[in-house]
């Protein structure tokens, strides 16, 4: 039983994880290095995760700053950061390049607080299958007699406990980057 529980524990983490790293990349007012987490760069024809290329800073609560280790690669750089299509255009100045995070509009806000809740529904059904997949491990393992009943309701009762955890989780998530957003 704790086995299964385990590898259920496994599998909504994970899908904490991606709902955490893609709202990392939706773009609140306030300057944050994850926004360049999925940026990958031609680094002499590899594509390598801008990150391993660069320092980044935040000098103050509107600018990234992207320092590279080898200044031969900021052209390559600042293509990545073009492509990657974030709505900030790169400034580069031969030395470092800058991103000025634009003031985010109400009605930006409003799209960035829609598409937060798309990210946490999506987060949710995958959990939802989830529970639906273990459900039936479970039913099948009863309906062959592997375990009885009262192990069955035992089962489902105790993975229903670790969804719903895993639901709270979610709206506390959503909940905290919808106030980064509202921040102004």
């Amino acid at each position: 039983m704790s086995h299964s529980n385990l590898s259920l524990q496994d599998r909504i983490d994970k899908s904490l994880l991606v709902l955490k790293e893609d709202l990392n990349a939706v773009r609140a007012g306030r300057a944050n290095p994850a926004i360049l987490d999925k940026i990958t760069v031609d680094y002499y024809g590899s594509m390598t995760p801008l990150r391993s290329l660069a320092n980044i800073s935040v000098p103050d609560p509107r600018t990234l700053m992207i320092i590279p280790f080898d200044i031969k690669s900021m052209e390559n750089i600042e293509k990545a950061i073009n492509i990657a299509n974030i709505g900030i255009n790169p400034n580069n100045d031969g030395k470092c390049i800058r991103l000025g995070i634009p003031v985010v509009t109400e009605e930006r806000r409003k799209e960035l607080l829609k598409d937060v809740k798309k990210l946490g529904e999506e987060c949710k059904i995958a959990i939802r299958n989830i529970r639906r997949e273990e459900n039936d491990k479970l039913k099948k393992q009863e309906k062959n007699h592997e375990i009885g009943e009262d192990e069955l309701r035992e089962g489902l009762d105790s993975i229903q406990k670790i969804i719903d955890e895993a639901g709270k989780d979610i709206d506390q998530i959503i909940e905290e980057k919808d106030k980064e957003i509202m921040e102004v």
